[in-house]
């Protein structure tokens, strides 16, 4: 069935608008009709198909080739390879027939941009092979990942038509990878935009209260804004610099995710905007001195904070950013963060790896830069035949969020190091053969530690031994996918000597005590020795880690297994459940195992309790629903890695059971006499809660410590926990994991 008048409307008005936004990019009428071929083509392949919300799907490919123009910064290819993107996974057209069409390159950029289909190793997440093959793309044409972000995007900006199930696994995959990348790629604007729709939609109370907050604040801000500018403006008008300068308000996924770690209000964010002045450099001296003038006339002006100097003008980003950043002494006692940058900068802050390149290509420059030894780094950790996509997955999140140092090797060879590595890293850096045989390091000229943090400026030697190996402990202490690439793949062949190892000597001790080491006897023993699964339980007996001089006692014993049931979590039944359409196999198991009860565990990572947010993870192994706090960490991970393993129901709390939870409250203030005694009047005396432990010290007139409490419920700990933040003297009050 075709469209109807007015979805034809629609289309035209949107590809009319693509059209506009062509101008900017096509030079010739060979251009011209190359984009044109590949819409008519899409209209015809997509043709009477709609998307979830209902309108035609072919606005898709039109919104995603917009934002590659307009909001990327890409060419006509990368265009054609836009419109078509979904035709080869979605129609009858293969990749060959857009080959014969449109090239081998654009068949290339298609391909890569297709989605996966098949079959996989059983023990290997489909998603993490997807974006392994996504990522793939990097070692050929960068192009197909910047589209396909520009594909996320617009699957994020119309999210609210999928069922909740769907978005938890869309926004999960989106904050645990996409969002990371745009931001790699140097795609700012993106990456701040695919935070604020994934908590729009994960945590929609909480956005529209911050996005309320920040509309009610915006003339007093503005007010400020225009009161710390006005000398500035002055200034930088007397030295006749043609330049702009704007207030940019954080984003409001930012603000929320600093009063989460933080726990603290909206209202004690002090530093919601940031001033940014960018401006047209003359041809002499350099963009660097200019910069370093502009920062001059303002630290003239106002006082800088001298530890809140960063300089990416010297040594950019290893995405290409380049600016000058620091913070001042605004009015009113306001600390106010200033950045100073080029046209040139903005535009590569703002496009990022488009405009990195197009300027790149500009000047020739054939030198390998930051961006370069990364995608370098990338392709070497993506060729790895060791690696299962997860933990490749996992490692290459590593490789993206990092705020960067700059170290030193004995030569004086400057390396760029994420912030927090450790001599180790360093080690790896060098050579892996350096990594598995260090055993310490000179740390400007002074012997350290191998696990010791390095900082910005240390000159770093490292001391090796033959008889050095590689322990899994040392992959807590590096933080750099490289690194724990190299530790995994060696603790990987020791590990299965060790498997083999492990399971004979279960089996000689199974023997002994004339018991068969059958599948359910393997299922009582993993959890008691806190195993997840056989290899892993084979794993630690061969290696050491587990006696089993106990087994026998064990056995014997009738110890639960330490997954506790919480009957105070449910789901809620809905009609017509039973008559799903399109039930797969997968959904028939799981609804013939939903005739049972449920059992539900409380994620150890978050600790959840009643009044918390809550999301379902259906454990593969055993069935049972994990229960996580919807904005935990690693249910990120898992709804980006085993997305169809999400429980697509919401979970609730039942008021029916009446429970208590130990819960831990951080605090920290000024010490003063009588300040234990308010505690436990707050505590047990207004709220009639039961203490388990307080556990407080005190130094320098500081205290800091703990209380442990049994509370009902999310609701009454946040009443506990304001009450607690006026007692006087208390500076914060935060949950803890306990």
């Amino acid at each position: 069935m075709g469209y109807s008048a007015e979805d034809e409307a629609l289309i035209k008005e949107k590809w009319d608008d693509l059209l506009l936004s062509c101008t900017k990019i096509c030079k010739n009428d060979e251009d011209w009709n190359f984009i044109k071929r590949a819409f008519f083509l899409a209209k015809e392949a997509h043709e009477g198909v709609r998307r979830r919300s209902g309108e035609p799907y072919l606005l898709h490919p039109i919104a995603v080739a917009k934002i590659v123009i307009e909001e990327i910064g890409l060419g006509v290819k990368s265009v054609v390879a836009a419109l078509l993107h979904d035709v080869v996974e979605d129609t009858e057209y293969t990749v060959e027939d857009m080959e014969r069409i449109f090239g081998a390159k654009i068949a290339s950029m298609v391909d890569g941009l297709t989605k996966m289909s098949g079959v996989f190793n059983a023990d290997t997440s489909e998603q993490a092979e997807y974006f392994r093959k996504v990522l793939l793309t990097l070692s050929d044409d960068v192009r197909v990942i910047l589209i396909k972000i520009a594909d996320r995007l617009h699957n994020m900006r119309t999210l609210g038509s999928m069922p909740l199930n769907k978005q938890i696994k869309i926004t999960g995959e989106t904050i645990y990878l996409f969002a990371p990348l745009a931001y790699r790629l140097g795609l700012y604007s993106i990456k701040s935009e695919l935070e604020d729709l994934c908590m729009k939609y994960r945590f929609p109370q909480q956005y529209a209260e911050i996005s309320q907050k920040l509309q009610e604040s915006e003339a007093t801000r503005q007010e400020f804004i225009n009161k710390f500018n006005a000398p500035i403006i002055a200034a930088l008008n007397r030295d006749n610099i043609n330049y702009e300068i704007s207030g940019r308000v954080k984003s409001i996924y930012s603000i929320w995710s600093k009063m989460q770690r933080k726990q603290i209000p909206f209202e004690e964010i002090y530093d919601l905007f940031a001033i940014r002045i960018v401006f047209n450099p003359l041809p002499f001296p350099s963009e660097k001195t200019q910069c370093w003038q502009i920062y001059s006339t303002i630290t003239d002006i106002y006082t800088p904070k001298p530890d809140r100097l960063r300089d990416w003008i010297s040594m950019p980003k290893a995405n290409g950013y380049e600016a000058l950043h620091s913070t001042v002494m605004g009015p009113d006692g306001v600390w106010v963060e200033v950045q100073i940058r080029t046209q040139r900068m903005e535009e590569i802050a703002e496009r990022g790896f488009a405009a990195h390149w197009k300027y790149k290509k500009a000047t020739f420059s054939q030198d390998e830069d930051e961006f370069d030894k990364w995608l370098k780094q990338i392709r070497a950790a993506l060729n790895s035949p060791t690696e299962n996509a997860v933990d490749f997955l996992d490692n290459f999140k590593l490789s993206l969020y990092t705020s960067e140092i700059v170290v030193f090797t004995p030569k004086g060879e400057s390396r760029k190091m994420p912030y927090g590595a450790t001599a180790l890293d360093f080690a790896y850096d060098i050579h892996s053969k350096i990594g598995n045989s260090a055993i310490s390091a000179k740390i400007n000229h002074k012997l350290e530690p191998i696990t010791t943090q390095i900082n910005s400026g240390d000159q770093i030697e490292i001391i090796t031994a033959e008889t050095t190996h590689p322990k899994p402990e040392w992959l807590e202490v590096v933080t750099t996918a490289k690194a724990k690439q190299a530790i995994k793949n060696f603790l990987k062949r020791e590990r299965q000597n060790n498997i083999e190892r492990g399971q004979q000597m279960l089996e000689e001790q199974m023997k002994a005590l004339n018991i068969n080491l059958s599948g359910r006897v393997l299922r009582k023993i993993i959890p008691i020795y806190e195993s997840n699964n056989k290899d892993e339980l084979y794993s630690k007996i061969g290696a050491g880690i587990i006696s089993l001089d106990n087994l026998d006692k064990i056995l014997k014993s009738n110890s639960r297994n330490k997954l506790l049931k919480f009957w105070t979590l449910f789901i809620p039944k809905k009609e017509g459940d039973e008559a799903e359409e399109n039930t797969t196999n997968d959904e028939l198991s799981e609804s013939k195992q939903s005739e049972t009860p449920q059992q539900f565990v409380i994620a150890e990572c978050c600790k959840p309790i009643p009044g918390d947010k809550v999301v379902g993870y259906r454990d593969p192994a055993t069935n049972n629903i994990i229960v996580h706090k919807a904005n935990c960490d690693e249910l990120n991970r898992l709804a980006s890695q085993f997305g169809k393993n999400i429980v697509k129901d919401e979970i609730k709390w039942s008021q029916h059971k009446a429970m208590s939870y130990l819960v831990t409250v951080e605090l920290r203030g000024l010490d003063r006499l009588g300040l234990l005694l308010d505690l436990a009047k707050v505590v047990s005396g207004d709220f009639s809660i039961n203490i388990r432990e307080i556990n407080i010290h005190s130094h320098d007139g500081i205290f800091e410590g703990g209380i442990s409490l049994y509370v009902k419920d999310a609701e009454s700990l946040q009443a506990v926990m304001d009450r607690l933040r006026k007692i006087k003297g208390i500076e914060t009050v935060k949950r803890t994991i306990s």
